[in-house]
């Protein structure tokens, strides 16, 4: 959205009118009435101070011919004057006051239904999205500044055509004196209207160019004040640091921004005083003009009132064509965010997703490559889940063990190959459809700061649990007896965040995510280290509901702990984005490869300790090492 060399400022805010109407549909969508409301009384608003400068003429002059005749009638002429401008002036503070409790309902109104329409976009974009720097950037760019621009350009451009009616009304009177008056008004307020323009684009061009450096100052402050950062950060003794790199961050833009505005003050400056000039000359020429014609004081009050308020009115007309050009600009990065659209889709005629798998899932050949890398996560894979079984999968990290349960889920798609249930591509299911048909334990599943029956049921809302439902999936997962000892059982806050809330170790975390993907009564069911915060009793007790649960469903568990592997239908050892080991856990001791090998360096199955685990899974890599050499 930035400015070529080529083009100017007055060119580029011709450019930008061409967001208007887009942007008038959008305010229209989210407040009709209220917006129909608001224009009327700016129309009227627009004509009011033209009629109060023109009974003020009729009651100077009335006040004067009262003053010399001194008769009854037209001093009666002149408080009827008074009562009229009095009625004015009640009438403009009357609309003034409407006028502002109509833009505090279009604010709420609009700013709501943009940040739905943001929230909606952000649902909606892929993936990958949130991977790239430059989408984080254009994000941040739609998100702020950007919530309350349609407002603004509602209210700039309804503020110029008001000033507009005004200034028409004024020009109308100044013509009566002569022709090249309201020319002046125009040629006076030129230079400001190239200023508002000019800086306008050189701030947002520096907004946009610092969206980085200000998303990092966040940052900082998210690492200085949030709850997750405290321990480590005192334990370090991180803060001073942070402190000083959030510090010199807010420096550069600080200094950046205050020399714009000082600029952009010295050339607003010089402009204005050129319309004072001018303004002086016109007065001037009237205060010459005055003895030489019949001009009564009635019309020495006008032209000064009509001439200033001309000029005032032209100041904020040119500020209101500042504001709407400034508003476009922003306004170009929400609509550019609004306008993205998702690379995973549903096809043009979708095939209903199996309810229950009866032949399995299938990935064919599959090549991945993750958005902005050039090392394949998955090259030429094939492997084959059955129907109805539980499948471990096990390998160190970065073997591209959770590629495959995105992949399965449509986070992505595989740039060569295909996934099948069934011996159908996933690619031929609707998107929502085939996500109803998995449920998932993430490896790093969301806490939601709102009460346990709220974090278990977010596992599957279009179904609306009930309570007991709840109470079942907490039950499965081995939650139950941990959240009726809570104070509030199902009705407990969890977490810090708010008022009343109870925080949870990090296995019970887990427990109550586990309660979550079992709530879903999906035909798959993929768990990422679903232990991996768990003690060994707790897991011996896990993996015996678990399995009791997965009767008659397909389940992949990723994990590194082989006292869960161990207990799968089938576990296939991966590395380096291929499967180099199948079988079940007694064919593949016998086989005495990785996995073996692995299995013998942790002492057999009763040793769990993370520091034995990380020694397995080094022991791992250096087998598979030698293995491919």
């Amino acid at each position: 959205m930035g400015t070529s060399p080529k083009t100017g400022p007055l060119r580029e805010a011709i450019s930008h009118i061409f967001l208007w109407p887009r942007t008038l549909r959008l305010v229209w969508g989210a407040a009709p009435r209220w917006t129909l409301a608001w224009a009327v009384l700016l129309v009227v608003q627009g004509i009011l101070p033209a009629a109060y400068i023109y009974v003020t003429k009729l009651l100077v002059d009335s006040l004067t011919v009262a003053v010399q005749s001194g008769g009854w009638g037209e001093i009666y002429r002149s408080l009827m004057l008074v009562a009229l401008l009095a009625g004015v002036t009640v009438l403009i503070e009357t609309i003034q006051n409407l006028i502002e409790w109509i833009r505090a309902a279009q604010s709420e109104l609009i700013q709501d239904h943009i940040k739905s329409l943001i929230h909606r976009q952000a649902a909606a974009v892929d993936l990958s999205f949130y991977e790239s720097a430059d989408c984080h950037d254009q994000l941040e760019q739609a998100r702020h500044e950007t919530v309350s621009r349609p407002l603004a350009l509602l209210e700039s451009g309804g503020t110029l055509i008001q000033n507009g009616i005004t200034l028409l009304t004024m020009a109308s009177l100044l013509l009566a004196y002569s022709a090249w008056l309201p020319v002046l008004l125009v040629i006076g307020t030129l230079p400001a209207l190239y200023v508002v323009v000019y800086y306008d684009r050189l701030y947002h061009n520096w907004w946009k160019r610092t969206t980085a450096q200000r998303r990092r100052t966040q940052y900082y402050d998210l690492l200085l004040t949030h709850e997750v950062a405290a321990a480590e950060i005192r334990l370090f003794g991180l803060a001073p640091y942070i402190q000083k790199a959030y510090g010199t961050v807010r420096r550069q833009l600080r200094s950046e921004r205050l020399k714009l505005i000082r600029n952009q003050s010295l050339a607003k400056l010089c402009a204005s005083s050129l319309g004072l000039f001018i303004s002086g000359v016109a007065l001037a020429w009237m205060i010459w003009r005055a003895p030489r014609q019949s001009i009564t004081l009635g019309d020495l009050a006008l032209f000064y009132q009509a001439f200033s308020r001309g000029q005032g009115l032209m100041r904020s007309l040119l500020g209101n064509l500042g504001q709407i050009y400034s508003s476009t600009l922003y306004l170009g990065n929400l609509f550019g965010f609004l306008d993205l659209r998702p690379g995973i889709t549903d096809p043009p005629r979708p095939v209903p997703a199996p309810a229950n798998l009866r032949q399995g899932i299938h990935f064919r050949d599959v090549t991945f490559y993750y958005p902005g890398s050039d090392r394949p996560a998955l090259k030429d894979f094939t492997l084959y889940i059955p129907a109805g079984k539980i499948t471990s999968i096990v390998g160190v990290n970065g073997a591209g063990k959770t590629t495959l349960l995105k992949l399965l889920c449509r986070f992505y798609d595989p740039q060569k190959g295909r996934i099948e249930l069934d011996g159908v591509d996933i690619r031929n299911f609707a998107v929502d459809d085939l996500r109803r048909r998995i449920t998932m334990l993430f490896q790093f599943p969301l806490n939601y700061q709102s009460t346990v029956f709220d974090n278990i049921a977010a596992g599957d809302t279009e179904a609306k649990p009930d309570l007991a439902s709840v109470k079942a999936a907490a039950r499965n997962a081995g939650a139950h007896d941990l959240i009726v000892e809570l104070p509030h059982g199902y009705d407990t806050l969890l977490g810090k965040a708010f008022a009343d809330g109870v925080e949870l170790s990090g296995g019970e975390w887990q427990r109550i995510a586990t309660a979550r993907a079992y709530l879903r009564q999906s035909p798959i069911i993929l768990l990422d280290e679903p232990t991996s915060m768990m003690d060994s009793w707790t897991e011996a007790d896990w993996f015996d509901r678990f399995r009791a649960l997965a009767r008659g469903r397909t389940a992949i568990i990723i994990t590194h702990r082989f006292t869960v592997a161990m207990r799968a239908d089938l576990i296939h050892v991966m590395h380096g984005g291929r499967i180099i080991e199948s079988g079940t856990h007694e064919s593949l001791i016998k086989r005495d490869g990785p996995y073996a090998q692995s299995w013998q360096a942790q002492h057999g199955p009763d040793i769990e300790t993370e520091g034995v685990e990380k020694e397995v899974e080094a022991v791992l890599e250096r087998v598979l090492i030698n293995l491919e050499t």
